[in-house]
């Protein structure tokens, strides 16, 4: 089964798109981190629909409630059960058009991993709506991390081919504050007409995402295998959109020489930094006290209202398709918090192992 991540600070996913909740479970808090569902609430609502063309019509409320492992508002040491409530699922689409596989989801392969059993509304388990779920740790990972002055923003890079990079400096104020989390207005505004472009269309778009860590410790990552990097890109590939992860430089690094791509060693105020960040604060697969810089590309929507070819399953004849109902025609602005929080539940997660966070927040 591959719900659970983590080790030391371990999540476990649950609930389905149109089931009565969607939850995660965090074990391995450390006892004593003072919490309250404001604290949670602040990051989810940061992922909630907007009111541009690029959102979902589907309105959940995702209040979160806090079901266990918080006593006199300070984690306790158990194992803390976050939930949202679904308020607003409408299953009646998905009725008429089960039996028709869906291009560009995951319809065909659940159905074939667990035999047709599988819960098809709205996507279930493979659902951008279980996302939820990782906003909500990533929020109690994010107040650890703070303890030991890690900071994570992610923001939209790039959105239908229109590219953020006219900005100087990533301002959090700014990315959180407009519709599509990127850092420059003017770009947002190009992207923005893309999405309507293509909302007009029938259609949908894809795009870019950058995430960056700051002040992480040097020494983070357990090669061989658990490298800081392979577990980062397992968790950013655990988002459903997700089809590609590139740290630094990334693809980039191909066309370069070595003189071009190394980063060159130097002292700053007492301490080793690099000239440059080519390697995304990630040598050998362990952190080395440079930013973590990480960009996913994320997959246009599949649910998309022009008609296509696909296959009656139940018939086993070739059939079309127009899928009609609420979708975002750009998942990219609602995906970028879920970056930052799986990021946060990685890099807590790597912490906790170094014990550079304690088992017990005094």
């Amino acid at each position: 089964m591959g719900n659970s991540l983590g080790k030391k600070f371990v999540i476990t996913s649950f609930g389905e798109s149109h089931g009565r909740c969607i939850g995660i479970v965090i074990d391995g808090c450390p006892a004593g981190l003072p919490l309250s569902e404001a604290d949670i609430q602040a990051e989810l609502d940061q992922r909630k629909p907007n009111d541009t063309v690029s959102s979902t019509r589907r309105h959940e409320v995702d209040k979160v409630d806090i079901l266990s492992g918080v006593f006199n508002g300070h984690t306790a040491g158990a194992p803390v059960c976050l939930a949202v409530w679904n308020e607003d699922a409408k299953s009646v689409g998905y009725e008429k058009t089960r039996d028709l596989l869906r291009p560009g989801h995951a319809d065909y392969t659940a159905f074939l991993k667990y035999g047709g059993f599988n819960d098809y509304r709205g996507g279930g388990r493979f659902s951008g709506r279980n996302t939820a779920g990782f906003v909500m740790a990533g929020a109690v990972a994010q107040k650890l991390l703070d303890l030991i002055g890690v900071k994570i923003l992610a923001h939209t890079v790039e959105i239908g081919g229109v590219r953020a990079d006219s900005y100087d400096v990533i301002s959090a104020e700014v990315v959180n504050n407009n519709p599509l989390h990127c850092a420059d207005l003017r770009d947002a505004a190009k992207m923005l007409a893309a999405v309507e472009k293509a909302r007009a269309e029938g259609d949908s778009l894809g795009g870019i995402i950058e995430g960056i860590a700051i002040n992480v410790p040097a020494g983070l990552g357990e090669p061989i295998f658990d490298t800081l990097e392979g577990d980062l890109a397992k968790a950013l590939f655990a988002i459903p959109a997700v089809k590609g992860v590139e740290f630094g430089a990334g693809f980039g690094v191909s066309q370069l020489k070595g003189s071009q791509n190394n980063d060159v060693f130097r002292i700053k105020r007492g301490k080793i930094v690099t000239g440059t960040n080519n390697s995304g604060g990630i040598l050998g697969g362990i952190s080395s006290g440079m930013p973590v810089v990480v960009r996913v590309a994320v997959k246009p929507t599949p649910s998309i209202s022009r008609k296509q070819n696909t296959v009656n399953i139940a018939k086993m004849e070739n059939a079309e398709l127009a899928i009609k109902g609420r979708h975002d025609v750009c998942i990219v602005p609602r995906a970028v918090p879920v970056v930052a929080a799986m990021m946060a539940v990685t890099l807590c997660d790597f912490a906790l192992q170094a014990g550079i966070i304690p088992e017990v927040i005094k």
